[in-house]
């Protein structure tokens, strides 16, 4: 290709490009269409930056439905193929190492040297809770009984019995959320599987439904999560084996389910009784809404795991999974043949932590300082004509016209946001960042400002904000 053609499909003409990728198939199926583009791309005859014909153009051309091309078009994608870029289409990727095929990696990518870092998705370390009295109450942590002991400490279990959401049949402390969806996906999942997500989802986890050969199927929420009827058009739709959610302070939306849309949940799935729950608690003791478990209706069926890192600290690398017998037994006893259990000394730390008044107010007012945070950063966004999704937990899910050019825009003004993309299974009717508001302790309306102008569908370069800089506009 001749180095002066900026836009790779102006010189190869959206025809042949169709003509291309139809003559390459044989295999109608999603499957074979994603198998034949990817021997056009690692053939050379699909180069980078090529922009792909639209999914409707293409299922016209082969004669299949646009399900089927979608299908296709999410495999490639989710093999670091080929990308979307929002409203501009959907191109064929560059060369990447393995890792930066990962969704996780996109979140990071473009906040290296930048001063304000919002794309993080962590909490404040200034409101997390001290670690030093805990760690003086335990002693030194020594500790020399048997390596088949119970995993967790008895202490530690009773606590935990007493906050979960359901009687749970069997519970153990694993190494932080992504360790527990880890080890119950490798527990229940096997090649070909199809499992059901919200509609965004958490990047990490499709990286790991991804990489255990999961067929991921996302299901569309509202302000209260999972919609009833989108999930029996799924159940109906597929034989799913499983349901990955987050009950509250969804990321990125900050949805959260109440009693009523649980019920509704769980009545949908009653037609689906193969099916398993697995529940993803991650803010914990910060998010605003009460806990809420559909193991109150599907207590046999339903896999919640808690997590302490927003609360009580990332590095504690500690979160509690309960649920049947039949999941938690095997995640147990797999577990065995690794690290055994989660180290003690942290257990006790945890255990310290959750049971201290003084912290539970630390924690308390943490949630409080959290929940100010987005509503203010959410009305002064709305001030500004921007409407937000921002209902609990740490983040905002901003709409945005075109996902790279307002990261362009907040990066001119020394802000680093999460791309929403990597969030999609499937594209949302717009595009959108994550920000991660529980890191905006002042100067709302100021941020508000740089984060509406990225809002509109043009940015100026002039009139620049320079947040490492109080005086404001230079």
């Amino acid at each position: 290709m001749a180095d002066n053609c900026p836009y790779v499909t102006e010189c190869f003409g959206d025809d042949n490009l169709l003509t291309l990728i139809t003559g390459a198939v044989q295999d109608r199926s999603a499957r074979g269409i994603a198998a034949a583009v990817s021997r056009l791309i690692t053939s050379g005859r699909l180069p980078a930056g090529a922009r792909l014909p639209t999914v409707r153009t293409v299922a016209g051309g082969l004669g299949v439905s646009p399900t089927t091309v979608s299908e296709a078009w999410r495999n490639l994608i989710l093999a670091g193929a080929i990308q979307t870029r929002g409203r501009s289409g959907t191109f064929v990727s560059g060369p990447l190492p393995p890792r930066a095929r990962l969704r996780y990696a996109q979140l990071s990518g473009a906040r290296i040297g930048l001063p304000r870092d919002l794309s993080t998705g962590v909490p404040d370390p200034l409101l997390l809770p001290s670690l030093d009295v805990a760690l003086r109450r335990i002693g030194d942590g020594r500790w020399a009984g048997s390596y088949l002991d119970p995993p967790v400490l008895p202490g530690l279990d009773e606590v935990l019995r007493q906050r979960w959401p359901y009687p749970p049949e069997r519970l153990t402390v694993v190494d932080g959320a992504m360790d527990a969806l880890d080890r119950v996906a490798g527990a229940v999942l096997r090649y070909g599987d199809h499992v059901l997500v919200e509609n965004p989802a958490f990047p990490p986890l499709l990286d790991l439904l991804q990489a255990v050969g999961a067929t991921v199927v996302g299901v569309p929420m509202d302000a209260s999560g999972i919609i009833p009827d989108e999930l029996l058009r799924a159940v109906r739709g597929y034989r799913a084996v499983a349901l990955f959610l987050q009950p509250r302070a969804h990321n990125p939306t900050g949805a959260s389910m109440d009693e009523s849309r649980a019920a509704l949940l769980a009545n949908v799935l009653l037609e689906a009784p193969h099916l398993l729950v697995v529940e993803d608690d991650h803010a914990g003791d910060i998010a605003t809404a009460p806990p809420v478990s559909l193991g109150r209706y599907l207590p046999d069926r339903t896999v919640h795991v808690a997590s302490f890192s927003k609360s009580h600290g990332p590095d504690l690398r500690l979160a509690a999974v309960g649920g049947p017998a039949h999941v938690l037994d095997a995640v147990a006893d797999r577990r065995l043949l690794g690290p055994g259990w989660s180290s003690r000394l942290l257990q006790g730390v945890l255990l310290d932590l959750l049971t201290d008044p003084d912290v539970t107010a630390q924690v308390a007012a943490a949630r409080e300082a959290y929940a100010y945070r987005r509503a203010a950063l959410s009305a002064a966004l709305a001030e500004r004509g921007v409407t937000t999704q921002a209902t609990d937990g740490i983040n905002l899910w901003l709409p945005v016209p075109d996902q790279q050019n307002a990261m362009v825009a907040l990066a001119a003004n020394g802000i680093a946001a999460a791309p929403g993309a990597p969030f999609c299974v499937t594209p949302l009717p717009g595009d959108h960042l994550r920000i991660t508001a529980g890191l905006v302790a002042d100067g709302y309306g100021e941020l508000a400002d740089v984060l509406a102008a990225a809002t509109s569908e043009t940015t100026r370069g002039s009139g620049r904000r320079d947040l490492a800089h109080p005086s404001g506009w230079r």
